[in-house]
């Protein structure tokens, strides 16, 4: 079955290096047969909301068909950082504070509840972006990125949780090949328990989890074989009940992504696209 919607793309507006116009990409998601899609630039903390309003304006002013969505992407963060922010201490937060922080520091978000409804957002994609105050050591990161991931699961803002043990950063070799910690040598090594109080959260609270292609599915910088056991667990986790979800995890200045391949790999990994999630087409 061919890859119809696509929930994680970013646009021009995003904090970090994508170039992508709204108009381009509904342009290109019609040349590519995405019907259903959303745009999701970065909230790290409240400092990003400035972006998210141009996405807003820009969003608005391409006219977008009723099946085109806006979202946003927002990272797991700490009160501690946002604290520190709200205080005026940190230059260009741009991406929050990532190091520092006090072990085990409370969890958040950096959207207010009141910005997510003034700025119309629509569905919100979350994901673990970074440890938070650990080693840089693999089993405290497993641990720490397990406890981010079930606090996204369980908070009510969020509507779908991303990429799930992406990682980025330390560890990658002179080829720039990831093949090694914290989990990516092998992906059996995070226990098995993890992922199953992480299904039931998800469950319970009725998130979807995200098969992100540009970042994991079809990423080059991870080994063919992580690739594979990464899908089998997605795999895993839409035969116990979770819903899924398509993002291409856009940062190009055209839009696009390898359909036809990614179509080719779920299919043999067993998982059926015909009840992926989607948003209904907004009503005017």
């Amino acid at each position: 079955m061919p890859i119809r919607s696509d929930w994680h793309i970013h646009t021009r507006n995003s904090c970090d290096e994508a170039a992508l116009t709204v108009r381009d990409l509904l342009a290109g998601a019609a040349a590519c047969g995405i019907s259903d899609f959303g745009i999701t630039d970065h909230v790290h903390t409240p400092y990003n909301l400035l972006d998210i309003e141009a996405a807003r304006r820009e969003f608005d002013a391409a006219c977008p068909p009723a099946s085109a969505h806006f979202g946003v992407e927002i990272s797991c963060v700490s009160e501690w950082e946002l604290e520190k922010i709200a205080r005026g201490e940190v230059e260009r937060p741009v991406y929050g504070i990532r190091e520092g922080g006090p072990a085990g520091a409370e969890l958040a978000v950096g959207l207010p509840e009141e910005e997510r409804r003034r700025l119309g957002i629509e569905y919100v994609v979350a994901g673990v972006h970074w440890p938070l105050y650990v080693p840089y050591e693999a089993d405290a990161i497993t641990r720490d990125y397990h406890r981010q991931l079930l606090f996204l699961a369980c908070h009510p803002m969020v509507t779908i949780i991303a990429h799930p043990w992406w990682w980025m950063g330390r560890w990658r070799d002179t080829d720039g090949i990831y093949r090694s910690d914290p989990w990516l040598d092998d992906f059996t090594r995070i226990p098995a328990a993890m992922h199953r109080e992480f299904s039931e959260a998800v469950r319970a609270n009725g998130k979807a989890v995200e098969i992100n292609l540009g970042a994991m599915i079809l990423n080059p910088t991870y080994t063919e074989r992580f690739r594979w056991q990464y899908g089998e667990y997605l795999a895993a986790l839409q035969s116990e009940g979770v819903t899924l979800s398509i993002g291409s995890d856009c940062h190009d200045a055209i839009y696009g992504s390898d359909f036809d391949r990614a179509e080719q790999i779920l299919e043999r990994l067993g998982i059926d696209m015909s009840i992926l999630w989607r948003l209904p087409s907004r009503e005017y």
